[in-house]
């Protein structure tokens, strides 16, 4: 499957007073790319209320390598890197590039789908499975 890669537009209220782009920003841009794939896989709000479900993140981490400035160019990657056979559980990694080569950032999140009814965890519907099917796979990607 083909990289999934969105633009990453800086903007002057993601800058720190040192200028450079404050932490809690990668996780706004890694929940952003997130919300961009499963738009495009037809899995948008209206779709996920209409469904009753929605994803739900155990754990996120970010490991930074380069920091990034206000004039660096940057994308995003997202890669499926765990997950179950029925896409209940998963794990997604997403890769920020600065400058087309620099790996500035790595994000990882673990995450389930709940019933939003119910309030309890649930195995997705058929949309859901063929979105997180098409989801380019980590080189060391896992079936757990």
């Amino acid at each position: 499957m083909e990289d999934f890669r969105m633009p990453v537009q800086i903007r002057w209220s993601d800058l720190d007073p040192n200028f450079h782009l404050r932490h809690s920003v990668y996780y706004d841009y890694g929940a952003m790319c997130r919300v961009h794939f499963l738009n495009q896989h037809a899995l948008d709000a209206a779709a996920m209320q209409r469904l009753q479900i929605g994803p739900i993140l155990f754990r996120e981490e970010a490991v930074f390598k380069k920091e990034i400035r206000s004039n660096d160019t940057v994308f995003m990657t997202l890669k499926l890197l765990k997950a179950k056979k029925d896409f209940s559980r998963w794990t997604i990694q997403h890769h920020l590039i600065k400058n087309d080569e620099i790996l500035s950032s790595i994000i990882t999140v673990e995450g389930a789908w709940i019933n939003v009814v119910a309030r309890k965890l649930t195995t997705p519907p058929v949309e859901v499975v063929a979105a997180f099917d098409s989801m380019p796979k980590a080189e060391n990607f896992e079936w757990q």
